[in-house]
């Protein structure tokens, strides 16, 4: 009895010590943490172009002993780390691309990068927090890679270019790492990211199992009519006026076929292309926008009725209509079982009172292709300060966080790490 009761008295006395080593390492890290978000904020990259931003992530990836692959989906970066002990694969993954955005904050570390998109002169920014997810999984590989002895299985951190979307005519993003083998050699097992939110308080972890963020498809609508005068349009058919009844009927689909009472949908025209006059009715005009959902049998019927929508609205005025459509996302599915097995890990970190079950969003994740291959859990990470009544929102000038709630972030994947390898 005495023996057992040292053996339990040693084991908790090896337990504190260990947490507080970690946290005292934790705490090492924290500057730098925020040393490198800082740097990747002030030189941002569009996506398939973040060469710079690849380099330090390889070479700091390198320095901790950690077997990398670099050039993966053009300028992703790959690090395998193997735990003292055999056991499973888990990834950790961070978007590492910026925006067209050029920025408007007041900061020392402020973007003053310029270059051309699509045409346009714009400036770059990071502007979805991706340099902090960059620079939160640098910290977390130098916690696991001082820690080594402590995991049972494999690491695979994987930095992931063009999320927001690789340019046209390129592939890019979780699509093209997955075909180029991301995740096998080691297979992953389970697949876990984080995105940090300008509109979550600091210290605060919000989830939801299953449909978290919503499938995006890109739309586009081809009307073709009958070019004539603009004083006589019952000379020629006006595929203007074509486009608009197929916009109203696109909204009909949202509002009175789609159940709303299970998840959100979306229908979004974001551009019209069509006429050269004022006084011309145009040949044809085009249509671009973007579709949200966030149930496969709710996608699948949206997206049939748009077609089917478009061509017998612009047949009954005598036109034609052709709808193509482009899939950028799955919908960001997290598995329940593993979101159940996680969650603890989660409220290790903030404390139970902090780990918030939310509802889905229409936003994208590109994520979402990882978890169509694997089990997958992402949730959200507190960014705004505590109190900030007026937090300005993700893709605009303004967009700032609050760089406290960064370790909260390496903690989280660090603790979710140890705990799932271990278990």
């Amino acid at each position: 009895m005495k023996n057992l009761l040292l053996i339990t008295l040693l084991f908790g006395f090896y337990q504190n010590w260990a947490q507080t080593a970690l946290e005292n390492q934790f705490a090492d890290i924290e500057p730098q943490v925020i040393e490198w978000r800082r740097d990747f904020h002030e030189h941002p990259e569009l996506s398939n172009r973040e060469y710079r931003t690849a380099e330090i992530i390889a070479k700091h990836l390198k320095s901790l002993g950690i077997e990398v692959k670099t050039g993966v989906a053009h300028t992703g970066v790959v690090g395998i780390l193997k735990g003292d002990e055999p056991g499973k694969v888990i990834a950790l993954r961070a978007d590492i691309d910026a925006l067209p955005v050029t920025e408007r904050n007041d900061l020392p570390f402020k973007s003053e990068v310029v270059t051309e998109f699509l045409g346009t002169k714009t400036g770059v920014m990071h502007a979805c927090g991706h340099d902090a997810h960059t620079a939160i999984l640098m910290g977390v590989a130098e916690i696991l890679a001082h820690n080594k002895d402590k995991i049972k299985g494999t690491v695979k951190f994987i930095f992931q270019p063009a999320e927001e979307g690789a340019p046209p005519g390129e592939e890019g993003g979780a699509a093209l790492m997955i075909k180029e083998g991301v995740l096998q050699n080691p297979d992953v097992d389970a697949i876990f990211g984080l995105h940090i939110k300008s509109t979550v308080p600091v210290g605060t972890i919000r989830y939801k199992p299953e449909g978290m963020m919503a499938a995006v498809e890109r739309f586009e609508v081809h009307v073709k009519g009958k070019q004539t005068h603009g004083s006589r349009p019952w000379m020629g058919v006006d595929p203007i006026y074509i486009s608009a009844k197929i916009i109203d009927g696109f909204q009909s689909i949202i509002s009175r076929e789609t159940n709303l009472t299970e998840e959100a949908a979306v229908i979004t025209v974001g551009k019209i292309i069509g006429g050269v006059r004022f006084n011309i009715i145009p040949e044809s005009a085009e249509m671009i926008g973007t579709v949200r959902t966030l149930n496969p049998d709710m996608k699948a019927m949206i997206l049939n009725r748009m077609k089917e929508m478009s061509e017998t609205i612009a047949r009954a005025y005598g036109g034609e209509a052709t709808f193509e459509v482009q899939n950028n996302t799955a919908i960001t599915f997290n598995d329940p079982a593993l979101v159940d097995q996680m969650l603890p890990s989660l409220k290790k970190v903030v404390g139970d009172e902090h780990v918030e079950l939310r509802k889905a969003t229409t936003g994208g994740e590109d994520f979402s292709f990882f978890q169509e291959k694997v089990p997958g859990f992402y949730f959200q990470l507190g960014g705004m300060t505590p109190g900030n009544k007026t937090p300005y929102p993700h893709h605009t000038p303004d967009f700032k966080i609050d760089e406290s709630g960064l370790i909260y972030g390496v903690k989280a994947l660090t603790q979710i790490t140890f705990d799932y390898l271990n278990q």
